[in-house]
């Protein structure tokens, strides 16, 4: 038996799924997962906690524009990727709530027959 809280679920999943399956609201809607993983580089960087690190920013070879892009592609890579593993799950639970209304259906449906 469905509770209300699953048929309310089912419902909203049915308006949103396809919404929230957008790649960009997906980005956007992530951009803070993303952020945080890149504030603590960008921390630890700063602090000159990890020497060898503050080593490596005061050399002529290190380039902040490639270190922007990592952190850039590390912001948009976890931000689509934690919205898209989510967007999988409650998809999955809708499906699973889904096939077990219909079975109960068909089985009240055989019970009124019998």
């Amino acid at each position: 038996m469905l509770t209300n809280r699953d048929r309310d679920f089912i419902r909203y999943w049915e308006q949103n799924r396809d919404r929230q399956k957008k790649i960009s609201r997906q980005f956007l809607v992530g951009i803070p997962v993303g952020l945080l993983f890149v504030i603590p580089i960008v921390i630890n960087l700063a602090s000159g906690w990890y020497k060898r690190a503050a080593m490596e920013t005061n050399t002529p070879d290190f380039s902040p524009g490639t270190l922007l892009v990592a952190l850039l592609l590390i912001v948009g890579f976890t931000a689509v990727f934690s919205k898209k593993h989510q967007w999988d799950i409650r998809e999955q639970h809708y499906r699973e709530l889904i096939a077990r209304q219909q079975h109960e259906e068909s089985v009240d449906g055989e019970e009124i027959k019998n």
